[in-house]
C-alpha cells in the first residue's frame, strides 16, 4: 500500500472529489494540488503524462469549450501539451501519483492500480 500520493485535483469535479475520497478510504492522505490555481509547468506536465503512459491527446478535455475555441482538433501532440500548460482547464483530471506509478483516475477505480 502506498503511503504517499499526490492528486492533481479540481474540487468542482465529481470524479476528482470521488478519487480523493477513495484515496482517504484506503488510508492515504494525499498531497492535494489544485492544478487550476497551481498549474504544472510544461515540463512537469510532460513528465506526469509520460509516467502515466499518456499522450497529450489522451489527457486533454476535448469537451471543454476552450478546446474548440483554440481549434485543437487538428493540433499536434506538442501543440496540445503547450495548450494544456497555458490553459490548465484543458488538463483531464484527476492525475494521481504514488510510489507505484501515475494514473489518470478515470474511472475512479483506476487509482486502485497504484495503491
Amino acid at each position: 500500500m502506498a503511503h504517499t500520493a499526490t492528486i492533481y485535483h479540481n474540487p468542482r469535479c465529481s470524479t476528482s472529489r470521488n478519487t480523493l475520497a477513495l484515496l482517504k478510504e484506503h488510508g492515504v492522505e494525499p498531497t492535494v494540488i489544485k492544478y487550476l490555481e497551481t498549474p504544472p509547468s510544461r515540463d512537469e506536465l510532460r513528465s506526469l503524462l509520460d509516467a502515466a503512459g499518456l499522450a497529450p491527446s489522451q489527457a486533454i478535455r476535448k469537451k471543454e469549450a476552450l478546446y474548440k475555441e483554440l481549434d485543437l482538433a487538428e493540433a499536434t501532440e506538442d501543440e496540445l501539451l503547450e495548450a494544456m500548460a497555458a490553459n490548465p482547464i484543458l488538463i483531464e483530471r484527476p492525475l494521481v501519483v504514488t510510489g507505484k506509478g501515475t494514473v489518470l483516475a478515470r474511472p475512479v477505480d483506476k487509482v486502485l492500480e497504484i495503491l
